[in-house]
């Protein structure tokens, strides 16, 4: 047989199998990917609240941006009815969760990997404060919720709004007191529409390089992974850590954001 010739058909038809092999490695790294799951989440927490939550009560908006002093701040679901303005961040993660409500990081741990992500309480608390100097509300007409999609299982103790799959429909219900009137929930839907951005691949883009931006700074100054403020040396008073040194947010008692004594030095 002519090696020239036999060369020449086994590559012909590595190339036919290629065709068939390349989309099936795109799809399996687009399902692996962070962005994927993360989409995945959002679209199992608006698959859920149309189907358990009444429409006439509980108005949706998806995938909201919104200009700040800063930048811009991405809020994955707004929920607005009589019973105030829900503001929800979601997580499409599985493994085990370990954290607590004043942590500036969680863990996730799957068999022996372990890797530290920002608490989303965190998180939401500027998307929530966005919200409430745009909309005019207080503390009890907003809700942070923090709703865990996927596989994830909480190995510590956790806030009543953090919660697991369809929980954060049984937080939101819970919540049975009005607080808005039904032309104050017009008002508030129409006037986040109006302040929002386009939502638009470009849009995303832009928001994403301004999180890397800001990421950037958190690591070479000394701010409030909460709200962003200048930080400074506090010790412990009282209780089994007296004398123990912590940063603290210079806008406290507002913010209540802290940050470990070597945590800080470490990102220097």
């Amino acid at each position: 047989m002519n090696v020239s010739y036999f060369i020449t058909s086994l590559l012909d038809q590595l190339m036919a199998q290629m065709v068939y092999i390349l989309p099936v490695l795109v799809l399996v790294t687009l399902f692996k990917s962070r962005w994927f799951k993360g989409k995945l989440g959002e679209f199992l927490v608006n698959t859920s609240a149309k189907l358990r939550l009444d429409d006439k009560i509980y108005h949706l908006i998806k995938n909201v941006t919104l200009p700040t002093e800063d930048g811009t701040t991405q809020i994955d679901h707004i929920i607005v009815s009589i019973y105030g303005v829900f503001v929800i961040e979601t997580k499409n993660m599985k493994g085990w969760i370990f954290g607590g409500k004043d942590q500036r990081t969680w863990t996730q741990k799957i068999f022996k990997e372990s890797h530290k992500f920002q608490n989303p309480l965190f998180q939401n608390y500027k998307h929530t404060q966005t919200l409430k100097e745009l909309l005019q509300l207080n503390d009890q007409q907003i809700h942070s919720v923090i709703a865990f999609m996927g596989e994830a299982t909480f190995k510590t103790e956790m806030p009543e709004n953090v919660t697991q799959g369809g929980g954060y429909v049984r937080y939101i219900k819970s919540k049975i007191t009005p607080v808005l009137t039904e032309s104050e929930v017009k008002a508030i839907i129409e006037k986040i529409e109006q302040g929002r951005l386009i939502s638009s691949w470009k849009t995303d883009r832009a928001h994403v390089a301004h999180l890397n931006e800001k990421s950037a700074e958190r690591m070479n100054q000394n701010l409030c992974p909460k709200c962003g403020a200048v930080m400074v040396l506090r010790e412990v008073k009282k209780g089994e850590n007296a004398g123990k040194q912590f940063w603290g947010c210079t806008g406290y008692p507002r913010c209540r954001g802290v940050r470990e004594y070597y945590d800080s030095i470490s990102t220097q």
